[in-house]
């Protein structure tokens, strides 16, 4: 009874992913999740900063950010563009996924503000789009990235509250100095 119990507590506790080759149907979701809301957020940078994919590019959304009360204009469109870029990509390949989660937070705490007045819903033109972003972004950086991504090596790798906590708290300041600075 007492081995029975030992294996137990052995096998129940977290995977140490530095050195299992095989991989869950979790670790296959959360690729899938973060391949998901990575991609389509980085694609979405890319539509700011370089006019992929139908965007309008960094001198028309910096025009559009300039009209929304962001001066310079085209600082704050390469801030958003990048945070959307980099954090996009960061959390697609599941490299530094809490410092990706953040920059994701961040440029989505700003939409947030912006689109609040109209309420909740998206065909309103309401906040409903980033706050699932950016709770998603939170997710994955409190589960971890999973086997399958490039943090696999580091400690956050499980994720915790320390890796949500990082993502939220840096993600809320970045927010917080942008509306700050907002003219």
């Amino acid at each position: 009874m007492r081995m029975t119990a030992q294996r137990l507590r052995a096998t129940s506790g977290p995977r140490d992913t530095a050195t299992t080759t095989s991989f869950s149907a979790a670790d296959a979701g959360m690729l899938l999740l973060r391949l998901a809301v990575g991609l389509l957020l980085a694609a979405h940078g890319a539509q700011k900063l370089f006019g992929l994919f139908g965007g309008p590019g960094l001198s028309a959304t910096g025009k559009s950010f300039a009209g929304m009360g962001y001066r310079p204009g085209d600082f704050f469109a390469g801030l958003a563009g990048a945070s959307e870029f980099l954090g996009g990509l960061g959390l697609a390949v599941g490299l530094l996924t809490p410092l990706a989660a953040a920059a994701v937070v961040g440029v989505m705490i700003n939409a947030m503000a912006t689109t609040a007045p109209n309420g909740l819903w998206a065909e309103k033109g309401g906040m409903e789009y980033p706050l699932c972003l950016a709770v998603a972004a939170i997710a994955i950086a409190a589960v971890g990235p999973g086997l399958l991504s490039l943090d696999r090596p580091f400690r956050w790798r499980h994720g915790g509250w320390v890796p949500a906590a990082v993502a939220l708290l840096l993600g809320g300041i970045g927010a917080a100095i942008v509306l700050a600075l907002k003219a």
